[in-house]
């Protein structure tokens, strides 16, 4: 299934570069386009010089909420709004009076239009996270040609993926840096260690394996391929590379000695996701409500403000449990390195 044991992850936002991508595959690696946060046009864009190079890659798609938030979600929603509002002051922005409906494209990640897009002009792999993709979508893929791929964080979602007819699984745990995948009430680590969760994946299911969070180094990797998984996916490892787009206050917090952990926050997007613990983290993750994409939208001009005045504390800085053996450099020395010794 996995053409290669290493693949580096989708990192949306502008992190996962054509370039990163590329010089990945070069490497060795499967490399994976991502797909969150755009519209089809632009993920078009971003395909053209994959599908160009002619190697085998994958394009990762958020599942979009379908339904309304709750009542106390969305008064939950209104009181982070307000208490935003001082964050936003200092920084010199200004939070949005109103997130989009929950219908709205924008919303739904455009679901509908890069659906359609990977219909028409399927590439080799598409992945997707926050959810399950129905199982129709899954069979029309495939019927393309298409190797289709569901992210999960547990047994019980891995059960559920594999009834939707998906070709393999990326088992993810909750060291992984930025946002989980899960997307099951209760769903979370599922195991204290990756390595457990694979096993327990790995005796539930019959579908090809690909582990992910908090993999540092070759020795990580190993044990996780030893548990079952055919392939290891990294992705806060390759952050710091030449070729990642991820912002260069983003990446020197990440080899800066004052950032010390890591924590599972809604504060910027509403949606657990791992990050470096900084003042923004310590400040707002107690009132962020579960509120994905509205708080992604509301945190939006906070974010952009905070990168255009170099203040670190205020931006979210993904990073999963093993950050701290991020190297920079250009990224086929990266996979090499975890090549080599596998």
């Amino acid at each position: 299934m996995f053409p290669s044991p290493i693949i580096v992850a989708p990192m949306a936002g502008g992190t996962t570069t054509a370039d990163l991508a590329l010089a990945a595959q070069r490497a060795g690696a499967f490399a994976y386009a991502a797909g969150g946060y755009k519209s089809a046009e632009a993920l078009s864009v971003h395909l053209a010089p994959l599908r160009a190079a002619g190697a085998d890659f994958g394009v990762n798609l958020f599942v979009p909420r379908n339904t309304p938030l709750s009542v106390d979600d969305a008064a939950a929603l209104a009181r982070y709004r307000t208490e935003l509002v001082v964050a936003a002051g200092r920084l010199g922005a200004t939070v949005p009076e109103i997130s989009p409906d929950f219908v709205d494209p924008r919303s739904q990640d455009f679901w509908d239009e890069k659906l359609e897009l990977l219909l028409r002009e399927p590439v080799p792999v598409v992945s997707f996270t926050f959810g399950l993709a129905p199982a129709a979508a899954v069979a029309a893929l495939q019927g393309k040609g298409t190797r289709v791929v569901a992210s999960v964080t547990s047994v019980a979602e891995a059960l559920a993926a594999a009834e939707t007819g998906v070709d393999a699984l990326v088992v993810q745990h909750g060291n992984a840096g930025g946002h989980s995948a899960a997307f099951l009430p209760g769903a979370g680590p599922g195991a204290p260690t990756l390595v457990e969760l694979v096993a327990q994946v790995r005796a539930a299911v019959g579908l090809p394996l690909a582990g992910a969070g908090g993999i540092g180094d070759a020795a990580a990797a190993k044990a996780v391929l030893a548990a079952g998984a055919e392939a290891v996916q990294l992705g806060t490892a390759v952050l710091r590379s030449d070729e990642s787009g991820a912002r260069g206050l983003h990446k020197d917090a990440l080899a800066d000695p004052a950032y010390s952990s890591t924590a599972v926050t809604r504060a910027f997007t509403g949606r657990p996701a791992r990050a470096l613990v900084n003042g923004f983290v310590r400040e707002h993750s107690a009132g962020a409500p579960n509120a994905y994409p509205e708080v992604h939208f509301l945190t939006g001009p906070l974010r952009a403000a905070a990168a255009a005045a170099g203040d670190r504390e205020s931006l979210n800085l993904w990073a999963g449990t093993a950050w701290q053996k991020a190297a920079s450099g250009p990224v086929a020395g990266i996979i090499a390195g975890f090549l080599n010794e596998l």
